[in-house]
């Protein structure tokens, strides 16, 4: 077991480097075993969080994201947090003024992240195969938003996203 956690703990440490090391805007954690954002990663970036737009941190084991988290990477313009088992965001995601794409597929979500109707830029949620039942408002958005929910179409969790079509320009995948 601690062989195991050594060599998560490494790939981890190896993986922040080579974002470091080749001034990538991407920092890919993706299937690291994270139970949460290790804090040590924020003194390692502190020179080049500004720089990070995209961060994957698919298939790990998280159940909460930190207000310093996104006041930390401020200048995100995706985030990939799909298969985790996310149930909510923190209010301080409305930091991520630039984030375009958000992935919380495949997390425990029971209802619509409300914290993400105060991003301006976004235009990509994708919410397949979480647990959203029953109705939510979406605000008056001056942009469109594809949004992805459940397995067989807009009605897989309960969430009737069609009749937003054409009144808020939203894209809805159909069945």
């Amino acid at each position: 077991m601690l062989k195991k956690m050594g060599e998560a703990v490494a790939r981890v440490a190896r993986k922040v480097n080579e974002t470091v090391e080749s001034g990538s805007d991407t920092l890919d954690l993706a299937e690291c075993k994270l139970v949460s954002f290790p804090t040590g990663i924020y003194k390692v970036l502190r020179n080049v969080s500004g720089q990070i737009h995209l961060i994957t941190l698919a298939n790990n084991e998280l159940k909460s994201l930190t207000s310093k988290f996104m006041t930390t990477f401020s200048q995100l313009q995706e985030l990939r947090l799909e298969g985790n088992f996310l149930h909510r965001l923190p209010s301080e995601v409305s930091a991520l003024q630039h984030l375009k794409a958000i992935d919380l597929s495949r997390n425990q979500f029971q209802d619509f992240p409300e914290p993400l109707t105060a991003l301006p830029a976004l235009e990509t949620i994708n919410l397949e195969e979480n647990e959203i039942v029953g109705e939510w408002a979406w605000p008056t958005r001056p942009w469109a938003v594809a949004l992805v929910q459940g397995t067989h179409g807009a009605q897989g969790s309960g969430v009737d996203l069609h009749r937003w079509e054409g009144k808020l320009g939203l894209s809805v995948p159909h069945a």
